[in-house]
């Protein structure tokens, strides 16, 4: 399964009023209809974390999928324990293609009617289409919203800002990220006892698409502040927290980017991938583990995605040389950190080492922060066997 192709841009209807704000900068590529930032990314973080700013996130795409067989048919297909969502709960979860590998990243809310599905504007098509394949005779029916309603994303409590949640069976549409702790059947490779997801008190609100210039009238009037994706994205890459449109490609697996901890149920029934997931998790390693790097800012060049990360080895003649081992997947200047970047990198290379990313023909140094370790997997204790002719104790 791929996702469908996408247009150049987007289209007229999902190009936001809040691009109308003083120092707005559109974003490029996948994010194009919404803000980069609005004149002061550094600044724009602070008041985003304080809980005073929106983030405007309305070229996301919402589905709904309705029928009295919807939690069911969802829990059989994808990756977390759906069955008994009550109205209002939230959780996330995956699909995954037949080897494991992660396809489609959802949030998920029900209202005890219909149970929404936020997704990202690159995912919409395929999804969608993918979806309805899947219905069969079940009493399931697949919407598109994203022409009636806009995604608003927040830190903490957004009944503190002016915004009133989409609620067309009655239940206020917010979904609260997961992220945040452990999920119920769900598993952390993180070492520590503190993870920085402890402070990231994401939520998404569904709006009236017809309501976004009242909200952009609100941030004129300094009812409340916006702050662009470059905030977002800064936070977010502190918070450890993945991101399908960043840090995913064809070969992700969940247990990579620990992504078990709040998308994946290990003990549910089956659904497609759950073998592969089941066995890297119980029995072996995933081949590559998630970073964040600690960017070196002295030349002033931030990687993108999809720069190469490099290790540099000492070879016998007292050279060295720097061999490919990953991959930046985001990057941000972060308000306290500095630049920071979440990478992906071979699972064999030692978390001791200083790694390079060559961006703009510089080798930028990167000092790397652990959040997948070397020895993720395996975590099913199996009685080992003693070797033939070796005798045991007591014997």
């Amino acid at each position: 399964m791929t996702d469908a192709p996408l247009s150049p841009g987007p289209s007229p209807q999902l190009t936001s009023p809040l691009l109308e704000l003083d120092g707005a900068v559109q974003a490029e590529s996948l994010d194009a209809g919404v803000a980069a930032h609005y004149g002061g990314p550094l600044t724009e973080q602070r008041r985003l974390l304080a809980g005073g700013a929106v983030v405007d996130l309305s070229h996301h795409g919402v589905l709904s999928v309705a029928g009295p067989d919807r939690l069911t048919w969802l829990n059989s297909i994808s990756s977390q324990e759906l069955r008994r969502l009550a109205p209002g709960e939230c959780t996330e979860t995956l699909l995954l293609d037949p080897n494991g590998h992660v396809e489609y990243a959802m949030g998920v809310v029900d209202d005890g009617v219909e149970t929404w599905l936020l997704v990202e504007a690159a995912q919409l098509p395929g999804l969608h289409a993918w979806l309805d394949k899947m219905r069969f005779t079940l009493r399931v029916q697949v919407v598109d919203h994203t022409l009636a309603y806009a995604v608003i994303g927040a830190m903490g409590d957004p009944s503190t800002l002016p915004l009133t949640p989409a609620a067309p069976n009655g239940v206020p549409l917010v979904w609260r990220d997961p992220w945040t702790q452990v999920a119920t059947g769900g598993y952390q490779y993180a070492p520590g006892p503190v993870h920085p997801a402890a402070a990231w008190h994401w939520t998404e609100t569904l709006v009236a698409r017809a309501s976004l210039p009242t909200l952009r009238d609100a941030v004129r009037n300094g009812e409340v502040g916006a702050a662009g994706l470059l905030a977002l994205e800064a936070l977010r890459i502190a918070a450890w927290r993945p991101r399908r449109a960043t840090e995913v490609d064809e070969k992700s697996l969940p247990h990579e980017l620990d992504w078990l901890r709040s998308a994946v149920h290990l003990n549910k029934g089956c659904y497609r991938g759950q073998e592969t997931v089941a066995k890297v998790h119980n029995l072996g390693h995933p081949p590559r583990r998630l970073v964040l790097l600690h960017l070196d800012g002295s030349d002033a060049v931030l990687p993108v995605h999809g720069d190469e990360v490099q290790a540099v080895k000492q070879l016998a003649d007292g050279t060295t040389e720097h061999r490919g081992i990953g991959k930046i997947t985001s990057s941000a200047i972060h308000y306290e950190l500095g630049p920071i970047a979440l990478a992906t990198v071979k699972r064999t290379v030692p978390a001791t080492v200083t790694l390079y990313v060559a961006s703009q023909g510089i080798l930028v140094a990167a000092a790397q922060e652990v959040i997948v370790p070397q020895s993720a997997g395996s975590v099913a204790e199996i009685p080992r066997l003693p070797r033939l002719g070796i005798r045991t104790p007591g014997r």
